[in-house]
């Protein structure tokens, strides 16, 4: 005999793999630091060439500036001053993504924890169910 119980449980568990479930078991399946380390590696990769595409567009729209006054400029100074504003977008930038995947994160572990706990119910479910036959 079917039980109403268990067929809305099984019915919101479904429910829950087919959406936010699949993102998440797949958050769930690393631990945190392992999770927060690759999302930040892949943050400075993303920084890194996004500030190489906006030096590049600064270059080719003040070319002719940077052109005339490349011998009277100190190259020095101006490269620890790009250098100054790649390490403080890229630090930004990481912290920003760190913050922002820690929420993800724990997010995830919370609404898996509440998906094993309805793991849990379903199967005292079953073992009540088949006890009583």
């Amino acid at each position: 005999m079917l039980s109403q119980e268990r067929i809305k449980l099984m019915t919101k568990m479904a429910a829950y793999e087919t959406n936010e479930g699949k993102t998440y078991m797949s958050i769930g399946s690393y631990f945190r630091s392992d999770y927060m380390g690759m999302q930040v590696l892949r943050s400075i990769i993303s920084a890194t060439l996004g500030f190489l595409i906006v030096c590049g567009f600064y270059v080719y729209y003040h070319l002719e500036t940077l052109m005339q006054d490349i011998y009277k400029m100190d190259l020095w100074a101006f490269g620890k001053q790009v250098l100054l504003y790649y390490v403080v977008f890229v630090v930004a930038y990481a912290l920003i993504t760190y913050i922002v995947y820690s929420f993800r994160y724990s997010r995830a572990k919370r609404s898996l924890k509440r998906y094993y706990r309805h793991l849990k119910q379903l199967a005292a479910i079953y073992d009540i169910e088949k006890n009583s036959r």
